[in-house]
């Protein structure tokens, strides 16, 4: 009688302890999503590699990322330019994309109570125009790029030939070269995952704040929910095969890691992503 009085305490303990919900123990850091603008695709067949959204339309969201650490600051992605604050959304000459930026940096991080002098960081998914924005501004911050990435757009060609994207981060002048993956503060919370093929050394950003799940923002490895659903690649990408190989990699990284994948360009996600931070 003992032993079976005792058979079922232990196995009362043991089912117990397989029915605990995991705890969430919230970290000393803090990500906040900004609005860096509204992208009305109106072509939306540029990404895809054939005819599949010929004909469709999408609205995009353009979130850029403020993560405070013990040791540092991180701003991720830049928006929009700010001379697209405007009364009236701006449809640039091809016509693929209607664009229109809400506020300045300043009053979106005084929103947040940060000025743009806290940041000892800034890292780009990649230097595409809705993404690069408003980075010169943040020329005492330390630049992380991955070299080839660095390479591609400060050559002497690219500054004739792409002025534009080198113009839109040329008075970064603090920089530290990346090769691969960087643990920013180095102590695995804030990572920088190189997930090239968008552009040569596109990224994307691992972060975990002690929730139950760590967040990984995508950069533009996706675009949209059935983007990643079909694994589509967009016609414009520098190379579509890496970008596959990418796309392998970072679902690996999320299944390991069990993270909460957040599309930057979508506005679902930019919403649902602003739910989880600020859960209780």
């Amino acid at each position: 009688m003992k032993k079976l009085v005792l058979l079922v305490l232990v196995f009362a303990v043991f089912g117990c302890k397989k029915t605990e919900k995991k705890e969430s123990k919230k970290l000393p850091i803090k990500i906040y999503a900004l609005d860096g603008g509204s992208i009305l695709v109106n072509k939306l067949e540029v990404f895809s590699q054939d005819t599949t959204y010929t004909g469709q339309s999408k609205q995009f969201t353009d979130a850029y990322y403020v993560i405070s650490h013990p040791k540092g600051t991180l701003m991720w992605d830049a928006g929009l330019p700010e001379q697209l604050v405007l009364e009236e959304p701006y449809t640039e000459p091809s016509g693929t994309f209607t664009i229109r930026r809400p506020d300045s940096l300043k009053n979106q991080l005084a929103s947040i109570g940060f000025k743009i002098k806290d940041f000892t960081h800034i890292a780009l998914s990649h230097p595409h125009f809705d993404h690069t924005g408003h980075a010169n501004y943040l020329k005492d911050a330390t630049w992380l790029v991955q070299e080839n990435e660095y390479n591609y757009i400060t050559n002497d060609s690219a500054k004739i030939k792409a002025a534009d994207i080198y113009n839109s981060i040329k008075e970064l002048k603090k920089i530290k070269k990346l090769n691969g993956d960087y643990d920013i503060f180095g102590d695995g919370t804030v990572v920088i995952k190189y997930m090239p093929g968008h552009t040569i050394g596109h990224q994307a950003l691992y972060v975990d704040l002690g929730l139950e799940q760590p967040i990984l923002l995508t950069g533009d490895l996706y675009h949209f929910e059935e983007n990643r659903k079909h694994r589509r690649v967009p016609s414009f990408n520098y190379d579509a095969k890496q970008t596959l190989e990418s796309m392998d990699k970072f679902e690996a990284f999320a299944k390991e890691k069990n993270a909460n994948v957040f599309i930057q360009h979508s506005p679902t996600d930019f919403k649902r992503f602003k739910e989880y931070v600020n859960q209780k």
